[in-house]
């Protein structure tokens, strides 16, 4: 694996993963999956200051760069790219803005968040003009905000959808959950308890009961939302929607966490993902 500091030594077509670093399975299973689209992965680590909504979190995002480098040559990248912040963000550049459906959810609750992503992304996107960018599921709705800003200025990359890696015990690997304390990673697992039984309900109304019920019996957990959404539009969905999913997002001791899950709306069953 070769490090790279620009992106000027790098070629165009690649394969490409962006992380912010603190690497785990979860990330290393985006570049398995890289490898085996083409010869060419490159992966980035950039904490992007501009999805932050305050300093402190900025501060205490985990970096763990000697660890970073293991996983990524072991998983199959190719090239790690470290950009420095002044080739991401030379003096003049455009924020984007995410739109209205970067309002709702994390956007209402982190003011500005997505507006600093996909300014982030269409700048990497920009320097190095992959054929194909891989994300993961679990931050569903950032997913769905690069789907769109592809599919209006990004045409010819192909967006890739991987899905959650979760420990044995459901939890979906996180960067942050190295942040959390023991104590505190096991109520971290009251998410998947609550996503796996909206999965298995009858149907939506039952489905948000339980999400909400099984959340509050877990005192060290501060639920922020719990809701079922239509996958296409994010609003909330009801029986008939076709493409359901159950989205989640919560604090312990001010680490946050979220994780979503596809349901079935005929019968409450699709597996887990």
């Amino acid at each position: 694996m070769k490090i790279v500091n620009s992106a000027a030594e790098l070629a165009d077509g690649c394969v490409f993963v962006p992380t912010m670093g603190a690497l785990h399975e979860g990330h290393a299973s985006l570049f398995k999956l890289a490898r085996t689209m083409s010869e060419f992965v490159v992966a980035s680590i950039f904490v992007n200051p501009l999805q932050f909504d305050n300093s402190k979190d900025l501060e205490l995002y985990p970096r763990t760069p000697d660890r970073d480098v293991e996983i990524a040559g072991d998983a199959g990248v190719t090239h790690l790219w470290l950009p420095q912040q002044r080739e991401i963000y030379p003096e003049k550049v455009t924020t984007r803005v995410a739109g209205p459906l970067g309002e709702m959810y994390e956007g209402a609750n982190r003011i500005g968040h997505f507006d600093g992503v996909v300014t982030v992304v269409s700048r990497l996107f920009d320097l190095l003009s992959p054929a194909s960018a891989i994300f993961g599921e679990k931050d569903f709705q950032q997913l769905t905000l690069i789907n769109a800003l592809a599919k209006e200025d990004y045409k010819s990359i192909e967006i890739i959808a991987a899905p959650t890696i979760r420990e044995s015990d459901g939890l979906a690997l996180s960067s942050r959950n190295i942040r959390l304390s023991e104590n505190e990673r096991n109520a971290a697992t009251v998410i998947y308890r609550a996503l796996t039984a909206a999965r298995e309900s009858k149907n939506i109304n039952s489905a948000r009961a339980l999400m909400h019920q099984i959340c509050s019996q877990e005192p060290l957990f501060k639920l922020d939302y719990a809701e079922i959404i239509d996958e296409e539009n994010f609003a909330i969905a009801t029986d008939s929607t076709s493409k359901q999913r159950a989205i989640i997002a919560g604090w312990l001791n001010g680490v946050r966490l979220i994780d979503n899950m596809q349901m079935n709306p005929a019968t409450g069953n699709t597996g887990v993902r």
